[in-house]
């Protein structure tokens, strides 16, 4: 019996159209496939799509700031190398004119204690000679004494 009904199910089923009955419920099936995907797009896709834009935008801004900012930071540094090499530079030439000054000044003060000490020789030397000429006339004054105290002396004898 139950072989005979499973055989009616059959013959019933495959005269009714087969598998797959091709009647309102297809274009009712595709109809709410299209309510679902439209429904699933405004509910998950669309903020998720909208999601992903802004975070790409957001990436795209922030990777353009960022160049931006490379550049910036580039052009600052080859100016601030040159500012560098500049200043260098002038130290150098303020340098070597603070040594070539210092050069003058010390050959100034050297030319100066020289005349200084030229000059305070020859005031020796003159002093030395005026001592000499006094010395001189003294020793003679008293060979003079001398000699006449001798010769009185000589003739008293």
């Amino acid at each position: 019996m139950t072989e005979w009904t499973i055989l009616l199910a059959v013959e019933e089923t495959a005269k009714s159209g087969g598998l797959f009955d091709i009647d309102a419920t297809l274009p009712l099936m595709a109809v709410q496939f299209l309510i679902l995907t439209a429904v699933l797009n405004a509910i998950f896709y669309k903020p998720l799509g909208q999601a992903i834009d802004g975070r790409n935008d957001y990436v795209r801004k922030n990777l353009t700031e960022a160049r931006e900012r490379l550049a910036k930071a580039e052009r600052l540094a080859q100016q601030y190398e040159e500012e560098l090499a500049q200043a260098r530079k002038q130290a150098q030439s303020a340098i070597a004119s603070a040594q070539e000054d210092a050069r003058k000044i010390a050959q100034d003060k050297l030319a100066q204690a020289q005349g200084e000490a030229g000059a305070k020789r020859e005031q020796a030397a003159k002093e030395i000679e005026q001592q000499k000429q006094e010395t001189l006339s003294s020793l003679e004054q008293q060979v003079d004494d001398l000699s006449r105290q001798i010769l009185d002396k000589l003739l008293q004898v």
